[in-house]
């Protein structure tokens, strides 16, 4: 996508595990181009390192944001996306650039993956955790 044109939605997400590993968290913001926006906070009641959980936050903000689509009569794929995290291994792992050598992590990486492939077109884009914890509140 090029950098000038503004993607039809923007998903804004943060995992984490109190310990590591530890109960799971996460939130997400869910962004319109016209600037409209939701906040989600997600608790996943079961023990999981902070990559689980920045994973299981992504699906859940895209399995949301695909049924939005869907229940408006739509298709994703008519739709460009921007994910932006502070995670730099998923988001990497996303891009192909690193390898998934965690086999816990594996499942989780293709189901983002499969999610992510239902856009027109997909930018991941890393941004501080500073940014990250000032869009999400936490």
């Amino acid at each position: 996508m090029p950098r000038s044109s503004t993607p039809d939605y923007v998903i804004i997400f943060d995992g984490g595990s109190r310990g590591n590993p530890g109960p799971g968290y996460g939130s997400y913001i869910l962004r319109t181009r016209d600037g409209r926006e939701d906040l989600r906070r997600l608790s996943f009641e079961e023990v999981m390192t902070n990559n689980e959980a920045e994973y299981r936050t992504l699906i859940a903000a895209l399995d949301d944001l695909i049924s939005r689509i869907q229940k408006a009569g739509k298709d994703p794929s008519h739709f460009t996306l921007e994910i932006r995290g502070d995670s730099r291994l998923v988001l990497s792992q996303l891009q192909g650039i690193f390898r998934v050598r965690a086999p816990h992590l594996r499942p989780l990486q293709e189901a983002a993956h499969e999610r992510l492939s239902r856009f027109r077109r997909v930018r991941l884009v890393w941004q501080p955790r500073k940014a990250s914890a000032s869009e999400l509140g936490h």
